[in-house]
């Protein structure tokens, strides 16, 4: 059994190990879905709740399921978690889950996903599974966020745009223009758009690691310098 810290799993979820900025999975509907805050944010939920619940039920099982079997088992529970948000989206936020489309089902092929249930889940306890998933999802959410933000001002010079899909009709207004009579910048909400955008936030995060970096070599220089003086 693993014995990481819970400051370890939330910095790995949001940063260090982020699926968007660190293990690149689940690309596709990234890339795909990141036209709009509303999408992003949506998709982005139901991939968080799946990481949630797949993470409870394979530390709940991780003792009782053989080593032989355990990879269709997993997708056997990430599968069913799938289908329940599919058909609650369906229910609830029908307009929402018909913009999605095909994305929802296709959670259950996330890489992200999977690789928790089999890395970290599957050797942990309830609580730090929970937190696990949790963070995960989050940062994955957060990416996509940025991202829908990103081509959403850039593409249509709004935010929030129809916010009522997901929230009901008094989010209507919620949406906020940035440029009046804005013609659109029609890269941004085409797939390459969607590839540069994700390449900026990449740079980003590298150019704030590099930094970080730097600034810790300086002060463990200051500190050995201080040893040596003393």
């Amino acid at each position: 059994m693993s014995d990481v810290s819970y400051r370890r799993i939330i910095a790995d979820g949001f940063w260090y190990n982020n699926p968007g900025l660190v293990q690149l999975l689940g690309l596709c509907p990234l890339l795909a879905i990141s036209g709009t805050v509303v999408n992003s944010l949506g998709l982005g939920l139901a991939t968080t709740l799946t990481l949630i619940a797949s993470n409870l039920a394979v530390s709940t099982i991780r003792n009782w399921v053989r080593p032989e079997i355990r990879i269709p088992v997993y997708v056997l529970i990430i599968a069913s978690v799938v289908t329940a948000i599919e058909l609650s989206m369906n229910a609830y936020f029908h307009e929402l889950y018909l913009v999605l489309g095909i994305f929802i089902p296709l959670i259950v092929t996330n890489c992200a996903i999977i690789g928790r249930a089999e890395a970290f889940a599957s050797k942990n306890t309830l609580p730090r599974a929970f937190v696990d998933g949790l963070t995960m999802g989050l940062g994955f959410t957060a990416v996509l966020v940025a991202l829908g933000g990103m081509r959403e001002a850039l593409g249509h010079g709004t935010l929030f745009d129809q916010a009522h899909l997901m929230f009901g009709e008094a989010a209507r207004g919620l949406t906020i223009t940035l440029v009046e009579d804005y013609r659109g910048f029609l890269l941004a909400i085409l797939p390459p758009g969607a590839f540069i955008g994700l390449g900026l936030l990449l740079a980003m995060k590298n150019w704030i690691d590099d930094r970080l970096e730097r600034r810790q070599a300086r002060r463990r220089e200051a500190v050995t310098l201080k040893e040596a003086e003393a």
